[in-house]
């Protein structure tokens, strides 16, 4: 079998044409021609007040949690099934993550949980749209507006998936989007920060801009440009830009043929689904759309799940488990607190296992991987 790797990044379009001609404009820092297109693509696809690319979601998480003015010890409520860089950008600003537990079937943030973790101290509530499946969004935002809080949707998985017709990163106050080599839609390295209140959009130009006002200096709005907030250095290069523009053009073709590949994925193990084998991911509910960011197969245990991952390999397919909880980590234990207790997430963590989805696998290299995992508890069954 020829060796199936967990992810290869692929170029779709004209991501090398792109980067000649930046290079030919003769501008390749920041907010230059190509950025500008990103910006233009991301607001008119999303319906948006404004998005910002960044370099990297981490960076659009850290000016999230700027933009929500966090003080000493407040709290932000949030999944501990979810990569460091949700906890990180509000830890770092002195905020105090609050782990709470995810549902079965989405592997989201349990909204059912988030109003007991609810202290005088709670500032915001950080929701992760795992797999690109949306959470509960109706839920945690009337938990939000009676509570005035503010809402970050961490959609670093969720590109172009919705939530009752609404693109995802765009019902919160504020969106991060991911384009890391390992997305749907991808540039390297690379993020994008999505402002939907406009009350956010002026200062969130300053805190991408080092805490000065330099956008409005470029916009001929001032004539000269100062230091008047905090901020750091979020801008991606005009490289990363060109090479985004042209995935983002071919963003729809790209998501259609993960949807194809977890279609094909789950129809090739329904049945051994079917015998209780294994878990995949149940069907999605009818007032949402995902965007075939991840297949997995849930084993009955931490120990078949590694002996599955161990046999893939020896057949040459790659596949990969997915986070430690961060409420067990040492960071988690030394910068955030627990809520509750977390069955799910404990359960999920020990039993997931990804399977190889990228752009350009084929029909053929799926079915083989299909064959694998087949093959695998057909062994096991036959008690060899």
């Amino acid at each position: 079998m020829t060796k199936i790797p967990f992810n290869r990044p692929d170029a779709v379009g004209a991501e090398l044409a792109n980067i000649a001609d930046a290079l030919g404009r003769g501008h390749l820092s920041g907010d230059g021609y190509y950025t500008k297109r990103c910006h233009q693509w991301l607001e008119q696809r999303l319906g948006c007040q404004r998005a910002l690319l960044t370099h990297s979601c981490t960076g659009a998480l850290d000016m999230a949690a700027i933009l929500c003015d966090l003080k000493p010890g407040d709290e932000v409520i949030m999944p501990s099934y979810t990569f460091v860089s949700t906890a990180n950008a509000f830890a770092m600003r002195g905020a105090v993550p609050v782990f709470v537990d995810v549902r079965a079937d989405t592997i989201n943030i349990d909204e059912r949980l988030i109003e007991a973790a609810i202290t005088p101290r709670t500032r915001a509530i950080a929701v992760v749209h795992y797999a690109g499946l949306a959470c509960e969004m109706d839920a945690i935002m009337a938990i939000a507006q009676r509570h005035d809080l503010l809402v970050v949707e961490d959609a670093a998985q969720a590109l172009l998936s919705t939530y009752k017709g609404r693109p995802l990163g765009t019902i919160g106050h504020f969106g991060c989007f991911s384009f890391h080599e390992t997305k749907n839609v991808l540039s390297g390295e690379g993020g994008a920060l999505i402002i939907n209140d406009e009350r956010f959009v002026e200062r969130a130009e300053i805190v991408r801009e080092k805490g000065t006002d330099r956008s409005r200096f470029l916009r001929g709005e001032v004539d000269k440009y100062t230091w008047v907030d905090l901020g750091s250095s979020y801008l991606p290069s005009e490289l990363i830009a060109a090479f985004l523009d042209a995935q983002l053009a071919h963003a729809d073709k790209v998501i259609a043929r993960r949807r194809a590949v977890c279609a094909r994925y789950s129809v090739g193990l329904s049945e051994l689904a079917a015998s209780g084998a294994m878990e995949i991911p149940p069907e999605v509910p009818a007032d949402r759309l995902a965007n075939g960011h991840i297949f997995y197969v849930l084993a009955d245990s931490l120990a078949t799940r590694v002996a599955l991952a161990v046999d893939l390999k020896s057949h040459d397919v790659h596949s990969v488990s997915h986070y430690v909880p961060l409420h067990s980590s040492p960071g988690g234990r030394k910068f955030a607190r627990a809520h509750g207790n977390f069955t799910v997430t404990d359960d999920i963590s020990d039993r997931l296992l990804r399977l190889p989805l990228y752009f350009g696998i084929t029909d053929a290299q799926v079915d083989a991987v299909i064959d694998a995992v087949k093959a695998f508890y057909s062994k096991r069954a036959a008690g060899r």
